[in-house]
Formats: structure tokens, C-alpha cells, sequence
């Protein structure tokens, strides 16, 4: 059985990967994967995820340079998600030019921004 098996991808022959900062343990992302992703992950060392809105797969850090080099794969009990333990390469995981994708907080009925701009997305990918 191959180590792929364990998987348990969706009817798309998709799994969601989260991408978890190594040290801080702090949540930068989450993304997807197909098969093939997860395996370049394995053999690169680098996150490489499939974007669905593209329908193609997707470096991180390919335009922006904010590549994740991967400490560690890891599934969950189900099977059915991805953690990648990264070094994130620049301190910008978003590509709203923040550290985390989850930068917006729930207080009382409104979502409120609480990690700033980093780099002006822009200036990032042009």
C-alpha cells in the first residue's frame, strides 16, 4: 500500500492542506491538494498546491517568491486533511501581502482586520 492510500481525497480527488508555521505553530493558510501535488510536496520540499480557480497546480511562491519550504507532511486521524509544517519563506503567506490568510477576527457582528499589510500586493506580483 502506498503511502498515498492513506488519503482520503474528495470526489474531485482533492484534500485540504493547511499550512502551519514551524516555531510558532501559527495557521498561514489553507490550500488544496490532488495526488500529484502532494506528491511533488514529498519530493520537493516545497508546498506545491492545486488551485482550483485555475485548474492547474499551483508552486507557492512561483510569482510572489514566498515559497513554503516543508518540515513535515502530516494527515489527521480521519485522513482527510493535510498539515504542512512550513518555513515561510518572507514572512507572507497571503496574497493580500499578510503574514496568515487568517487575518480577519470575528468581534461582536463584524469581521475586523487584525494583522496589517505587509507588502502591497501590487509590489508583489506586479
Amino acid at each position: 500500500m502506498s503511502w498515498l492510500d492513506a488519503v482520503k481525497w474528495d470526489k474531485d480527488g482533492l484534500v485540504s492542506a493547511i499550512a502551519q508555521e514551524s516555531g510558532s505553530g501559527k495557521i498561514l493558510m489553507m490550500a488544496w491538494m490532488n495526488n500529484e501535488a502532494l506528491q511533488l510536496t514529498k519530493e520537493s520540499g516545497h508546498a506545491v498546491y492545486w488551485s482550483r480557480s485555475r485548474q492547474k497546480l499551483w508552486r507557492k511562491g512561483e510569482e510572489s517568491g514566498h515559497r513554503q519550504t516543508v518540515l513535515a507532511i502530516r494527515i489527521d486521524c480521519d485522513g482527510d486533511v493535510v498539515l504542512l509544517e512550513v518555513e515561510q519563506k518572507g514572512g507572507i503567506a497571503c496574497h493580500t501581502g499578510r503574514r496568515s490568510c487568517f487575518y480577519r477576527e470575528l468581534q461582536g457582528d463584524d469581521w475586523v482586520e487584525i494583522l496589517p499589510v505587509l507588502k502591497d500586493p501590487k509590489r508583489i506580483y506586479g
